[in-house]
């Protein structure tokens, strides 16, 4: 027997008692005659201790050899630790040992495994096992361990049965870049993995499966970010015969239990519902963080025709109000003008309004505004004495974008996302496709698949570009948790939305034939969503990475560093496969 207990269960009132612990080193400490040894397993840490002269003169020399992360079986007596410490749950006991056995060596790690490790991301990811043994990186494992149970007993008491679909399916031409693999036994053929089941979930639905779920692996070969790996875990559902809103209601509950099963957190329903449009011009984005105002104004309309060029000449000008920042220093406004100035957001500048507490202002515009024009602003932008006005002008779609990014800067400089606080909303009725300069051509915002508004599907050919979608998205604190749609389950509509995505019929049928053969089959009205359950994770954890809750993630250029993959493989592979490599000139 290798435990009778684990390393994180013993208490006072076990003293006397006989045990037996396994586990690994995290550190010994010899203080002349007496020698301690924190032993480590997955539930916590025990202290050992050793004692010259009165312990086994044989388990005393093996302690010499013994070092960090060895791996120990020790039997040994429960005793009251004469010095405890009140911040380790096992600080009040400590174990006599009788018997010690080393089970596994172990050579210097290459960083330190403790809560705060001398490691950098790179070596950790490169020697990840041992970086799991880190309670910080166990801990967020366990989060989504709990997190994936709570998933299925929600689910499974709605009566979704869960069911699992392909890996290796077909390539479809729309999203994002396919991770594609080679057939062997068909001879210059390709499997896909997928992006998502979307396609599959449809057909559960024509099979009669009216609520499906799964925790399920999707494919995206994409440019990386914190919240992006090539390979990544959704909630998928789907359900039939339903309505967009009978959809949000239930997963706003599924949402609304994960946060109380597995944070304690009581989160009100129905959850805030916004139209895409209306999200786009008060925070600048479809994924708004509601845990703050500093809402965007249009002051247009009084900003312009004062002889002011750079606004008169744009189509747009927005503003946000900073509470109680009229004092901020001439360096703190240098420091937002050149955030704002940064490449990745785009603006020429940025115009600041101090709304002074005597009821005065201070611009660097003031010889273009009176003070009417600024108490007009402040009105519209809702600022009042000691309050900051923000101000960027140019075309409408770019300063909204750029208005969002300084309302997000202003909320962290200003301590207002609290980490605590959670506030869920619905994003809904986004456009049903996007036109894309480069190519010339619509493109599905969401899916091929998604049903457009009832009432706009008169305007499909006419002005396809203002069709809104009947499309749904979970934000929660500015993140985009998951999204969906009710789909298109109708033939001749699925039909009318491959040729705007410039499909021919062919083209559709050769891509999708086996979906449009299914919906000659009866099918019925079915809608569904898809949580990004890493992000999810990320989020109840509070961190920004999802790498943390992934085991084995891979690094920001998609490299799995510690089993080096992507890998070359053998020419006898290539060969088996009948395929070549060239390489590609300049």
């Amino acid at each position: 027997m290798y435990r009778t207990k684990n390393c994180g269960e013993l208490r006072i009132e076990d003293v006397n008692q006989e045990v037996v612990l396994s586990g690994w080193v995290q550190r010994k400490r010899d203080k002349g005659g007496m020698i301690w040894i924190d032993l480590r397993d997955r539930y916590g840490l025990t202290q050992l201790v050793f004692e010259e002269g009165k312990d086994d003169d044989a388990i005393i020399k093996k302690l010499d050899n013994i070092g960090r992360e060895f791996v120990l079986k020790i039997v040994g007596i429960v005793i009251e630790r004469f010095s405890k410490n009140p911040d380790l749950p096992t600080g009040d006991i400590e174990i006599r040992v009788k018997e010690l056995h080393i089970l596994s060596k172990s050579a210097t790690p290459p960083f330190t495994i403790e809560d705060n490790t001398d490691g950098g991301e790179d070596l950790r990811m490169k020697y990840r096992y041992l970086d799991i043994r880190r309670k910080p990186v166990r801990d967020k494992l366990v989060l989504r361990h709990k997190m994936a149970q709570a998933v299925r007993r929600f689910l499974d008491t709605q009566d979704f049965i869960e069911v699992e679909t392909p890996y290796l399916i077909k390539s479809t031409p729309e999203g994002a870049r396919d991770f594609i693999v080679p057939s062997r036994m068909h001879t210059g053929t390709f499997y896909a993995l997928p992006q998502s089941p979307q396609t599959f979930k449809q057909l559960l639905m024509v099979g009669g499966i009216d609520k499906y779920f799964q925790i399920v692996k999707c494919f995206r070969d994409e440019d990386l970010r914190a919240d992006r790996q090539p390979e990544f875990t959704q909630i998928d559902c789907e359900m039939s015969f339903v309505t967009q809103d009978e959809v949000l209601t239930q997963f706003e509950g599924l949402v609304q239990y994960l946060f109380k099963e597995v944070k304690g957190i009581n989160v009100n329903t129905p959850f805030v519902r916004m139209p895409y449009t209306e999200a786009m011009e008060r925070y600048g984005n479809d994924k708004p963080d509601l845990r703050f105002g500093m809402e965007i104004k249009n002051i247009s309309q009084a900003a312009q025709g004062k002889g002011f060029q750079v606004f008169d000449s744009v189509e747009y000008i927005g503003g946000i109000c900073a509470n109680n920042c009229a004092e901020y220093t001439r360096k703190q406004i240098d420091e937002l003008i050149e955030f704002v100035k940064r490449p990745q957001i785009g603006a020429k500048g940025l115009v600041y309004v101090k709304y002074n507490s005597d009821g005065s202002f201070k611009s660097s515009v003031d010889k273009f505004f009176d003070k009417d024009t600024f108490n007009q602003w402040a009105e519209i932008i809702e600022a009042k004495p000691g309050d900051l006005m923000l101000i960027l002008a140019g075309d409408k779609n770019k300063t909204l974008t750029q208005l969002s990014e300084l309302r997000i800067e202003m909320g962290n400089r200003l301590d207002l996302r609290k980490p605590n606080e959670f506030k869920p909303l619905w994003v809904t009725d986004f456009p049903l496709l996007e036109w894309d300069d480069e190519t010339q051509r619509f493109y599905a915002m969401h899916h091929p698949f998604t049903s457009p508004k009832p009432e706009d599907i008169t305007l499909m050919e006419s002005n396809p570009a203002n069709v809104r979608a009947n499309a749904y998205d979970m934000v929660i604190n500015g993140v985009e948790v998951g999204g969906g749609s009710i789909r298109i389950f109708d033939t001749d509509l699925q039909q009318r939305m491959f040729n705007l995505l410039g499909f021919t019929e062919d083209e559709a049928k050769a891509q999708f034939g086996f979906l449009m053969d299914a919906f000659t089959y009866g099918a019925p009205p079915h809608g569904g969503i898809a949580f990004g359950f890493d992000r999810l994770c990320a989020l109840f954890g509070g961190t920004e990475s999802i790498r943390d809750y992934i085991a084995f993630p891979k690094n920001n250029t998609g490299r799995d560093v510690m089993i080096d993959a992507p890998a070359t493989v053998s020419v006898e592979q290539l060969k088996e496969l009948s395929l070549s490599i060239y390489k590609q000139t300049e």
